[in-house]
């Protein structure tokens, strides 16, 4: 069992608060009370309490004046609010002055611990909901995407700048090679970012339920049409959705969509009044839309609109030197996750690693990984495993010919500390050596910055 919640009660009427802490207390809870709002205020603590409980109407200072003065200090704690007296104007006052819930006197012990237990558990879906966002925004950080290829050093930099920005934005590239990942990353290093980010894969859906599942439908539009249903274009309102494969959308909701883009509102199925809603719009294709304009498969206009930006993602055939720190990155992963102590493939498996073209690329190679680590009983993964999940035909005489550019015995971790300290110079050198121009656009503050430059040993020479 967790720890027990801790509750403040304020009330100048010392029975009322004897009354209420003992409830609370048989209940399993942490109570304790003041019969003075100065002192209570004077002794409230930030993080101290997990509810407070405090009457409206009180001599010296009233209950509105404390819910403003705890605010100040902790926001986000749920306060409920005591009446004899619960007008309407005085509950909008106390609701629109941060209440969570006003309960009126006299009231029997159940609804006092029922009341308890909405705020607390209010509360504690709004600290999961922060601590969901705090990880996600640290998962979807730029410097998490695994890979020091000149290639994708460019696509960083350029999707870092596009990010602040709320420009629609199209992401090209082969199947696997991460679009949907950048689509997250834009929108976790966005204005947008505590709003949602919805997804949608266009080429999933047949074209009758992609069109509802967008745009939503009104009761009575189309037979089994029950009730009214928001389409994911409202559930990302505030913030972003992701259209993939968006090379597959019909005609029909190509046409729709461009209205949207153009007006900033659009139609439920069925429904006569247009929806306003506010989203940014990511797209990402692995096709030619343009030679799908040409056959007259897709609308030019929404093509332009789609396109403002346009971010190319390299496939992993070109990525070569990243290959052995994503396979760390997917082997690390895969330790934690089901409790194994795998090292690393042997020598000739990483250069058959390197040398393999991945026609499905970053997606293809975390599945292989993954395989083969459920096949291998030793520390290290050898050839004749990953044999069993790769065509080696193709490989053989890449891996006898080819030079594998990259050092395979570097740990994961120097690696990504080698790219790191790579990348800060790169920045540093386009700033003029302008350390906080280039801390902004590393996504980090000024005194990690410096920390940073100290610990990789970055020189004023260097940029």
């Amino acid at each position: 069992m967790g720890e027990k919640k801790r509750i403040l009660l304020i009330d100048n009427e010392a029975g009322l608060c004897r009354m209420m802490e003992q409830i609370l207390l048989d209940h399993g809870y942490l109570a304790r009370s003041f019969t003075s709002p100065h002192q209570a205020v004077e002794e409230f603590k930030a993080s101290a309490w997990d509810l407070v409980i405090s009457d409206i109407k009180m001599p010296g200072m009233s209950g509105l004046e404390v819910l403003q003065a705890i605010k100040s200090k902790q926001h986000d704690i749920p306060v409920i609010m005591i009446t004899a007296y619960a007008t309407v104007d005085m509950s909008i006052q106390a609701l629109r002055k941060g209440a969570y819930d006003m309960l009126t006197k006299p009231f029997e012990p159940d609804e006092l611990v029922y009341r308890v237990k909405n705020a607390l558990q209010q509360r504690q879906l709004l600290e999961e909901n922060r601590e969901l966002r705090a990880e996600l925004e640290e998962k979807f950080r730029f410097e998490n995407i695994i890979g020091a290829c000149e290639g994708l050093k460019s696509v960083l930099e350029r999707v870092g700048k596009v990010a602040i920005r709320d420009t629609s934005i199209l992401i090209t590239g082969e199947s696997g090679t991460g679009k949907e990942l950048i689509a997250q990353a834009i929108h976790y290093n966005s204005p947008r970012h505590e709003k949602r980010f919805v997804a949608i894969n266009c080429g999933a859906l047949p074209e009758n339920l992609l069109e509802s599942e967008l745009f939503g439908y009104k009761k009575g539009a189309f037979t089994g049409a029950t009730e009214t249903r928001y389409g994911l274009l409202e559930a990302a309102n505030g913030g972003t959705l992701f259209l993939d494969e968006v090379g597959n959308l019909p005609m029909n909701v190509q046409k729709t969509l461009l209205r949207f883009l153009q007006e900033k509102e659009f139609h439920r199925l069925g429904d006569t009044t247009p929806t306003r809603v506010d989203v940014r719009l990511l797209s990402a294709t692995n096709s030619d839309l343009k030679e799908a304009i040409k056959c007259g498969e897709f609308r030019d206009d929404l093509y332009y609109r789609l396109n403002v930006v346009n971010i190319h993602l390299p496939p992993l055939r070109e990525r070569s030197n990243d290959i052995p720190l994503l396979v760390a990155h997917f082997i690390l992963q895969q330790n934690q996750k089901f409790k194994t102590a795998i090292k690393k493939f042997d020598s000739n498996a990483m250069r058959m690693l390197c040398a393999f073209e991945w026609p499905g690329n970053i997606r293809q190679l975390k599945n292989v990984i993954e395989a083969c680590m459920a096949m291998e009983t030793g520390e290290f993964i050898s050839s004749t495993t990953l044999a069993q999940f790769i065509e080696t035909d193709s490989v053989t005489n890449t891996v006898a010919n080819k030079s594998i550019p990259v050092d395979l015995d570097v740990p994961y971790t120097t690696a990504l500390e080698q790219f790191e300290a790579d990348l800060l110079t790169t920045l540093l050198k386009r700033h003029g050596g302008n350390i906080d121009a280039a801390a902004r656009e590393a996504g980090i503050n000024v005194a990690t910055m410096y920390r940073k430059i100290k610990r990789y040993g970055i020189r004023k020479e260097d940029y």
